[in-house]
């Protein structure tokens, strides 16, 4: 068969077509085949060793063969000394009370009650075991006014408890229940924590009991103000591990497992973000309550302001003060016949140091006086139109809330 120079040409283009084709189809396949080998090979990465020891091989893998990475180990560790605290209290029925009029008495019966004076109110909440004997930890607002407590362990078991102590002014409680040879968490350090550090919270949101939620370290020297809870004296950890009711009185943990703080779902509004009580506070507070049953927290008297230029423009405009500086804190008041007022210390003082450490925020100054005790002399270095002076101010007791 004669093919044509037309034809010819035809068939020549075809022949290179297919042959790049598979050339190509070949190539890509290969890379392909590369590429899904690379992404297959992907794996989560775990923490480095100087975050997550190991006794056996310096590293918990986030893939081994059991499938079990840090957040789980650190879960098996102090999951069974996290319970579930249940509280019931008596609270007064303010119908009950409306009913009381006599202009409403006369649809009833002069002795009949149609509805109880006071009604039962029941919480849930959770705790941690501090220690083998059954001393527990919770936040004061799961357990307030109310002498017993009902706490379910993760075993199952089922113990009354009884509240030896509740303060309300850093929302710490302790408990006491009786039984031995208990689990008990290890308690960390919290105050070198950087933003970005994973955080691990244990708890038991709506009754859901050893519930685990995992995040980060958002933020800490959260002032009691910022959160929105000005009646608290905590400089508050702040991190994205979901905290919901229930969780109060739960263990916040870093990635090896021990406790850096106390969960507390204080902000019903906080979505995305939880609070938490440094465990130095708490356990403190802890000894104190379990020891002497109260805590007595050193007070001066003063109200304090971190400064900003726009913030320095507002504090002089609103108290008639004339502050330069646009940055420390500023004393925007202070309190009659409170500490502060006899130690000679005045609306204006510009703080720099408490007893001879350097403050550059609110929330240092106030760590530094709730670690000191009742009674003691500190020492606050001021800025007073531009003169530094020294004041020793005695603390007193923070007044008590009717």
């Amino acid at each position: 068969m004669k093919l044509s120079l037309k034809q010819l040409a035809v068939y020549v283009f075809l022949l290179a077509f297919g042959c790049g084709a598979g050339l190509f189809g070949s190539r890509y396949l290969l890379l392909k085949n590369s590429s899904f080998q690379q992404l297959k090979n992907v794996t989560m990465a775990s923490p480095p060793e100087s975050v997550v020891p190991n006794s056996s091989n310096g590293v918990i893998g986030a893939t081994g063969g059991d499938n079990v990475n840090f957040i789980a180990t650190a879960v098996q560790k102090v999951g069974p000394a996290v319970v579930r605290i249940n509280a019931t209290r008596k609270v007064a029925n303010p119908i009950s009370d409306a009913l009381k009029n006599p202009l409403l008495r006369r649809f009833f019966g002069e002795d009949e009650q149609p509805i109880p004076q006071e009604r039962i109110e029941r919480g849930t909440g959770s705790g941690f075991i501090l220690s083998e004997d059954g001393d527990l930890l919770t936040n004061a607002h799961v357990v307030a006014d109310t002498d017993t407590v009902q706490v379910t362990l993760k075993d199952g078991r089922s113990l009354e408890g009884k509240v030896v102590g509740v303060d309300s002014v850093t929302d710490v409680a302790v408990v006491k229940i009786k039984a031995d040879h208990l689990p008990t968490v290890k308690l960390g350090n919290s105050q070198n924590l950087i933003p970005g550090q994973w955080a691990i919270a244990i708890g038991n949101p709506l009754g859901l009991d050893n519930t685990v939620t995992i995040g980060i370290i958002s933020a800490t020297d959260r002032t009691s103000t910022q959160v929105g809870v000005p009646d608290k004296r905590v400089s508050f950890i702040q991190t994205d591990a979901a905290i919901n009711p229930g969780n109060s009185g739960g263990p916040l943990l870093n990635a090896q497992g021990e406790v850096i703080g106390v969960n507390t779902a204080i902000r019903a509004d906080a979505q995305g973000l939880g609070f938490a009580i440094p465990i130095e506070t708490a356990a403190r507070i802890a000894n104190e309550l379990f020891t002497k049953g109260r805590v007595e927290h050193p007070f001066l008297g003063i109200e304090m302001a971190d400064l900003s230029p726009i913030r320095k423009k507002q504090i002089n405009q609103e108290n008639q003060l004339n502050i330069q500086q646009e940055a420390g804190i500023v004393i925007k008041g202070v309190t009659d016949d409170s500490p502060a007022k006899r130690g000679g210390l005045l609306p204006g003082d510009v703080i720099q140091k408490v007893n001879g450490k350097p403050v550059k925020i609110s929330a240092q100054v106030q760590k530094l006086v709730e670690s000191s005790k009742v009674g003691d002399i500190i020492a606050i270095e001021v800025n007073r139109n531009g003169k530094i002076q020294t004041f020793k101010v005695q603390s007193g007791a923070y007044p008590e809330t009717k």
